[in-house]
């Protein structure tokens, strides 16, 4: 596969998990499915280099699990994916499925075609034998000439060596479509008609086909979310770009890695990994670990990282009583962390974390 090719390809973040998405220089657009972002109309997308961009949703077309995303940033260094003729695939051929698996870094699978027209209900799909894990769904798969075959689309939950995905025709007839797309709304097509329709209907205005149930509505943030989420935006952070998944979020204030989740139900853990042990000469730093100077956080080692934490039980976040002051205790930990792995590295020589933001070190 082309290296550079990968440039193109972005991780997907929301508030219900991950995916993979590609961009289409042509068209200025990402390429995802549909039910990677189902629920959502604001996204981020994150590249390899964990630049993150805010995405919104602009056309979505259930029926062929096909979802088209703008985002903004300058994206016109990008190189260009060029795509397969139609027809092209055969049994034997060989694949390279691409994307973010379980939301870890970018990673390329290879395999071959099992089947080029797998038929499952009603559609067809490229079948092959390459690794596809959750994550992957939306990325791309490319052939030997580095040209688009297919969107990978899913596996069959506990079989191994089944991949499938999307032919590039499914994509052709969507981008076929979308001259007078109107960037700034979100879309729906129609199956029957292909029509794009940004009015909320339960039917297509077109030709009167039913419009798949709820397509128009956005899923809603839990209560604990929605307080997160605003300790997060008194930070500077939009929080849209932080999600990570289900009540969790990840993002960098300053060179620090904030990471906010909920631990068994109980426990909200706001955490930072800010530096790493010196070598020789512990004596001070771990005694400075211990006064408690970071009050209310925690500061905690693992191996040799260093932690500054602050752990709230659910209970207290939901009582109007505590309420305010939690909020700005979360708020507080992202700045505490960006002053305290500065102050750890100039007075006890600690390396800042592996986690850090590079360039704001």
């Amino acid at each position: 596969m082309d290296q550079n090719i990968h440039k193109t390809i972005y991780k997907v973040n929301h508030a219900d998990g991950t995916g993979s998405c590609f961009y289409i220089k042509e068209h200025n657009m990402f390429v995802t499915n549909y039910h990677v972002v189902e629920g959502f109309k604001k996204m981020a997308i994150q590249d390899n280099d964990k630049n993150l961009f805010l995405a919104n949703v602009v056309l979505v077309n259930p029926d062929l699990d096909i979802a088209l995303l703008s985002a903004e940033g300058d994206f016109t260094n990008l190189p260009e994916i060029r795509i397969a003729k139609s027809g092209e695939v055969k049994i034997g051929q060989k694949l390279n499925v691409a994307g973010y698996p379980f939301g870890m870094p970018f990673t390329v699978t290879e395999g071959t075609v099992s089947s080029p027209k797998q038929l499952i209900k009603n559609k067809y799909y490229i079948q092959t034998d390459a690794a596809v894990n959750p994550g992957n769904s939306g990325g791309p798969m490319f052939n030997e000439d580095s040209e688009l075959v297919a969107i990978t689309a899913s596996k069959i939950t506990d079989a191994d060596n089944m991949g499938f995905g999307i032919p590039v025709e499914s994509l052709n007839k969507v981008l076929q479509e979308i001259g007078s797309l109107d960037k700034a709304n979100f879309n729906v097509q129609c199956s029957s008609c292909d029509s794009l329709i940004a009015e909320q209907t339960e039917y297509c205005p077109s030709c009167g086909e039913r419009l798949s149930e709820n397509i128009f509505k956005e899923q809603k943030l839990t209560d604990l979310a929605q307080f997160c989420e605003k300790a997060i935006e008194n930070m500077g952070i939009n929080p849209i770009l932080a999600r990570v998944g289900y009540e969790a979020w990840k993002f960098h204030k300053g060179s620090s890695e904030i990471r906010m989740f909920v631990y068994d139900r109980s426990y909200l853990f706001c955490t930072s990994p800010i530096n790493i042990l010196p070598k020789k000469d512990l004596e001070p730093v771990l005694k400075y670990l211990l006064s408690g100077v970071a009050q209310p956080y925690q500061m905690g080692l693992e191996n040799n990282q260093i932690f500054i934490s602050y752990r709230i039980h659910i209970s207290d976040i939901l009582c109007e009583k505590h309420a305010d002051d939690i909020c700005h205790n979360i708020t507080n930990l992202a700045f505490k962390a960006d002053e305290m792995d500065n102050y750890l590295a100039e007075t006890f020589g600690c390396e800042f974390s592996e986690y850090a933001k590079k360039d704001a070190i």
